[in-house]
């Protein structure tokens, strides 16, 4: 298996539903957390700035596998409740790449989810190709043998 990326995302108390769940719709948030964190502050550690200037997302799958509650019980006096969000590229093409993720609640698998996303060059609206340094950089986190 490929290196995965491995985020902590702390959970917010506006993230429940009136079920006192995270909401659906904030699983899209946490995987965007994670997601920023590998494209932009992995990809700088890398000398790879160029995601910052524009990526729009294409497409999102997610399958909800158990609910997550905000578990006080595992908060700190300096730290929220927290799930682990793993991520790894699936596909790299020309002009678009596919991000996958995991995302723990504890040891347990409560969601699995991808995007597909576009670099995007802001200042013409128009999509754009992965350069070299970018390929370079998500091939590191790609699955041996995948697409790409």
């Amino acid at each position: 298996m490929t290196d995965r990326f491995v985020y902590h995302c702390a959970l917010r108390w506006s993230d429940l539903d009136a079920y006192g769940h995270i909401n659906n719709a904030r699983f899209l948030t946490l995987y965007e957390e994670a997601r920023v964190a590998l494209m932009f502050a992995g990809g700088r550690a890398w000398g790879v700035g160029s995601f910052a200037d524009g990526v729009v997302i294409r497409r999102h799958e997610v399958d909800y596998l158990r609910p997550v509650d905000y578990a006080l019980g595992r908060a700190t006096a300096e730290a929220a409740p927290a799930v682990r969000i793993e991520l790894w590229i699936s596909e790299i093409r020309a002009a678009r790449f596919t991000v996958d993720y995991e995302l723990y609640d504890g040891d347990v698998l409560a969601s699995r989810a991808r995007s597909v996303l576009v670099p995007f060059d802001l200042s013409t609206q128009r999509p754009r190709r992965i350069s070299a340094d970018e390929r370079a950089f998500l091939s590191r986190y790609a699955l041996p043998g995948g697409p790409g």
